[in-house]
């Protein structure tokens, strides 16, 4: 077992536990001890939930384990029926109540409750929290959709959204208008606000949209094959996906296809000469295996960016990554270890991170503007307002949320460059209060290569040498952009050190940057 303080995924029964959410009129009994609770507090803290989770736990603790823990489950069970009345219930164990091998399945079979009972079985340690709410909603869809009458007029279920997941809420309601836009209505949206009665009539629906792959794609090749429904391939994040997303569900629907450009910002500021700024920004990607690969082609087609490295943490993706990333002509970083994501980062240097809440934190340390692309987020990105990913209006979003960092980025680098400036220096005030800025007397700034006391490194360098900076070559390395002002000082200090000097002066300075351009 390995100890951790941040996680990508949490194990499979929260993947359930977000199903279940997500769902109306549908109650999850979770076999699980009394610390497993926890998981409440994901939604109602995090997605700012006006209520909690439909889970009741059985909650056995230690000096439960010498008696009948299968009696507690079946209490549990009966008890959340009587009190909660769903429509049906799904049943199973956490990772610890997995080990005393109970069967939650096979004991709610023999209870004879009046609503469909539907068990899981997701080995907890084997597979993690998307997988989880993978195997949930096909398990839930398997047991309730049947074979039924097509609707008259051209539909689709669209797929995927849960609980927790990464502007869920607002993708709905993009695609929603996207599909109306072509005369394609809407049969049922799941797991997100479905009842278990909606997802028996599912099979009315001519095709499905497969939202997210990482949550229903398990169910969308079950539907295809037993229920004749053909599923979209597509993502629509970003502007070129959403074009083809509009001409394949417009060729699976026969019908016209529908996209108003008008609406788009993206395409005319990649377009107009204030983006020459971004292009060619050094980008490294990480999150789940479809936002990454959806985020890579806006990057590198749509912004004009150069993709230096991408990966994921959801090993059910990862071939699909890898197979991206040799296209890209990376490699691709698979793993759930945010210390190693943070290696990586540091070695490639780049001017902008998108991936997840834990980029963000690696990007703060390392000092490297982030744009949260991917669950798992923390509570600011669950915001209030309409802010989609999918679709024309989520292209815009993702317009915004990347280009702010990168221009807030150059706005700080310029601070940085003239922050001895007698007008523009830290005492100066605002610069719209210019009745109350204190200029500085340029007696005071001194010559750039004045004898002052030398400033210490950070740390001392390996063979015996402790480098120092003098003020002229920490004043000179100030001008370097924040992005990649670390390297510089890390390749200067190795530089001197290799040569044997202990005292790094401008002209050090501007030699190892020459030494390490060759």
């Amino acid at each position: 077992m390995k100890l951790t303080v941040w996680t990508y995924e949490g194990p499979p029964h929260v993947g359930a536990m977000r199903v279940a959410t997500a769902m109306k009129g549908l109650h999850y009994v979770l076999h699980a001890p009394q610390g497993d609770t926890y998981a409440d507090l994901l939604f109602t803290m995090i997605e700012r939930r006006n209520h909690r989770p439909p889970v009741s736990y059985t909650t056995f603790q230690a000096r439960d384990l010498g008696a009948d823990t299968a009696n507690l489950f079946q209490s549990a069970a009966r008890d959340a029926y009587e009190r909660f009345k769903p429509q049906a219930i799904i049943v199973g164990a956490s990772c610890t109540a997995e080990l005393i091998q109970d069967d939650p399945g096979g004991m709610a079979e023999t209870m004879g409750l009046p609503v469909p009972v539907i068990p899981l079985e997701l080995p907890s340690y084997q597979r993690k929290e998307n997988f989880g709410a993978d195997e949930t909603f096909y398990q839930i869809v398997k047991t309730l959709a049947k074979p039924t009458e097509r609707t008259a007029r051209p539909t689709a279920n669209l797929i995927g959204p849960t609980a927790l997941g990464f502007r869920h809420r607002d993708d709905i309601t993009e695609l929603t208008a996207l599909l109306s836009d072509m005369g394609i209505g809407i049969n049922v949206v799941a797991p997100m606000d479905a009842t278990p009665q909606d997802i028996t009539r599912m099979g009315a629906a001519h095709f499905n949209v497969l939202m997210y792959p990482e949550t229903a794609e398990t169910a969308a090749r079950w539907m295809e094959r037993e229920l004749g429904q053909p599923f979209t391939k597509t993502v629509p994040i970003g502007v070129g996906a959403t074009r083809d997303f509009v001409a394949e569900v417009a060729a699976i629907a026969g019908v016209t296809p529908q996209f108003d450009e008008s609406r788009l910002r993206l395409p005319w500021y990649s377009a107009s000469v204030d983006s020459t700024y971004l292009t060619g920004k050094r980008v490294f990607l990480f999150g789940d295996g479809t936002h990454v690969a959806t985020a890579a082609r806006i990057a590198r087609d749509e912004m004009g960016f150069e993709v230096v490295g991408m990966g994921c943490y959801n090993r059910e993706q990862a071939r699909k990554v890898r197979a991206l990333a040799k296209d890209y002509g990376v490699e691709a970083l698979i793993t759930d270890d945010y210390l190693e994501v943070e290696q990586t980062i540091e070695a490639l240097a780049p001017e902008m991170i998108l991936g997840t809440q834990m980029e963000r934190h690696i990007g703060k340390r390392l000092g490297i503007p982030c744009a949260v692309i991917s669950a798992p987020v923390h509570v600011q990105d669950f915001p209030a307002r309409y802010s989609p990913q999918m679709g024309i209006e989520g292209a815009n979003v993702i317009f915004d949320t990347w280009v702010h960092p990168l221009v807030m980025g150059l706005e700080e680098h310029l601070l940085h460059m003239f922050r001895d400036d007698f007008e523009f220096h830290d005492d100066a005030g605002a610069s719209h209060h210019g009745h109350k800025a204190k200029l500085r007397d340029l007696a005071d700034t001194g010559r750039q290569d004045a004898p002052a006391e030398p400033a210490q490194a950070e740390q001392p360098q390996a063979g015996g040498i402790e480098v120092v900076w003098l003020p002229a070559a920490e004043k000179e390395l100030k001008k370097i952009p924040f992005f990649v002002r670390g390297k510089a000082r890390r390749n200067t200090e190795t530089y001197a050190v290799q040569r044997g000097v202990s005292e790094i002066s401008v002209d050090t300075l501007y030699e190892a940057k020459a030494h390490y351009a060759r």
